[in-house]
């Protein structure tokens, strides 16, 4: 179980540190092709990597969106049979339009092992810190 529980722990901080240094081709990597994303600043869920894939870019272009930094804390993983649920807190920098912002939020993401056994994020939530 320790094993596995680093694993996943190992998946997370692969994530996060590449979203923390806006390396987006490592950041999506991180994610199933199939994953789906529930983002509070969003109207819809975007259905797969490729949905997000496109609003990043949007994002970009339009709005200058830049990721600075990023911090973990509060880090939890629950395991659910071939699932892992991992939760933080979560604290961004962030350049948009030239402006900094700071982002406090708490994120779920949920892992499951790949067909190689590798642990990819299937499903991603994000909400603002209360």
């Amino acid at each position: 179980m320790t094993d596995t529980l680093n694993a996943v722990l190992a998946a997370a901080d692969t994530l996060v540190s590449a979203f923390a240094r806006h390396d987006r081709d490592a950041y999506f990597s991180a994610f199933a092709t199939d994953a789906t994303f529930v983002f509070h600043n969003l109207d819809r869920t975007l259905a797969s990597r490729a949905e997000y894939e496109a609003e990043w870019r949007v994002w970009e272009e339009r709005d200058g969106f830049r990721v600075l930094g990023c911090r973990s804390s509060e880090r939890r993983v629950q395991l659910a049979g071939d699932a892992a649920i991992f939760t933080h807190a979560v604290e961004t920098e962030l350049s948009l339009g030239g402006e900094m912002l700071t982002n406090r939020e708490r994120e779920t993401i949920v892992f499951s092992r790949d067909e190689k056994g590798l642990w990819m994020a299937v499903h991603e939530h994000l909400s603002p810190a209360g």
